[in-house]
């Protein structure tokens, strides 16, 4: 046997110029700020960690019911509570930077300035890139509107790409867009460094014996296995179409991932990297069995880098 079959592959990805150990990186929203799940699995061993959403002022959230079960996946509406940009600096980032993986600030917003002010506050951290949250259908005012139509979302890509010059953006697309390709090839020419996807799918719940709508917000997100197979097709199409413009714009997938079977298909589909989210509430460890399977997978069938996974039409 070759040394190259009997070599460990190497696992590392390079996302907009960050640097990842490994292609795994912790959904925005599903895993706090890192201290959550200390204990319960390797945290140092992830690629990356996206923080929960980021808004320029704090926010309190959505009142009412915030979580709410579906066959294979779950619905959430959780609005972008969190402490506020200044804040997360202060309080929260110099602990998170401690932790090893790379430390990926989510940033959203309800006005165009709300975006550029918080960009610019991030691109002063110590934060390693920003993922621009255009596509968040939990709240109201904003948020899922910027990410719906190629105009919008490269127009706040642009604005936030001149706010924050030093920082790689990553533009985290809605799967709520009519053509999702179309917004994220708007967002590349505006200056996207990457692009993430999918977000949730906007949905709804009726409680039929009380006969009435679930949450409060009427809409919520639905995310978890049940969606898997459209955002693969999403991830796959946007690949395509990037390839075809030689693009060197990174992507990274996620959508409904639960084993490591799940993000192998986001690899093979064009993904640079994935994102796994509410799969790691019933299965906190899950993230570490990912990165092991990505690695088995690959020494198996004699890949050394993560990128040689793609499968072309």
């Amino acid at each position: 046997m070759s040394s190259s079959k009997t070599k460990a592959p190497d696992l590392s990805v390079i996302i907009a110029g960050v640097k990842l150990r490994n292609p795994v990186i912790a959904a925005s929203g599903t895993f706090g700020y890192g201290r959550e799940y200390e204990g319960l699995l390797d945290i140092a061993g992830l690629g990356g960690i996206c923080t929960k959403g980021l808004t320029l002022n704090p926010r309190a959230g959505n009142s009412g019911p915030r979580i709410h079960e579906t066959p294979s996946g779950m619905m959430n509406s959780i609005g972008l509570e969190n402490p506020g940009i200044s804040a997360f600096i202060e309080k929260e980032l110099p602990r998170l930077k401690k932790l090893g993986p790379a430390i990926i600030a989510n940033l959203s917003g309800s006005t165009t300035e709300e975006y550029v002010k918080g960009s610019r506050l991030l691109d002063a951290s110590d934060v390693d890139m920003i993922e621009l949250n255009i596509s968040c259908p939990n709240v109201k005012a904003g948020g899922m509107a910027f990410g719906l139509n190629p105009k919008t979302a490269a127009s706040i890509t642009r604005l936030v790409r001149k706010a924050a010059p030093k920082k790689p953006i990553m533009v985290k697309l809605s799967p709520n867009a009519p053509d999702v390709t179309a917004v994220g090839l708007a967002c590349v020419e505006a200056g996207a460094d990457a692009l993430s996807l999918v977000n949730t799918f906007k949905a709804i719940a009726i409680d039929v014996n009380n006969r009435k709508l679930v949450f409060e917000n009427i809409s919520a997100g639905l995310s978890g296995p049940a969606i898997r197979p459209i955002a693969l097709r999403m991830v796959f199409e946007l690949s395509e179409a990037l390839s075809a413009r030689k693009s060197p714009v990174p992507i990274v997938g996620m959508g409904g991932i639960a084993c490591a079977s799940d993000a192998l298909e986001f690899l093979l589909a064009g993904a640079l990297a994935v994102q796994v989210g509410s799969a790691t509430f019933a299965h906190p460890g899950l993230m570490s069995e990912v990165i092991a399977g990505i690695g088995e997978y690959m020494s198996e069938r004699g890949f050394s880098k993560v990128r040689e996974l793609r499968i072309r039409c």
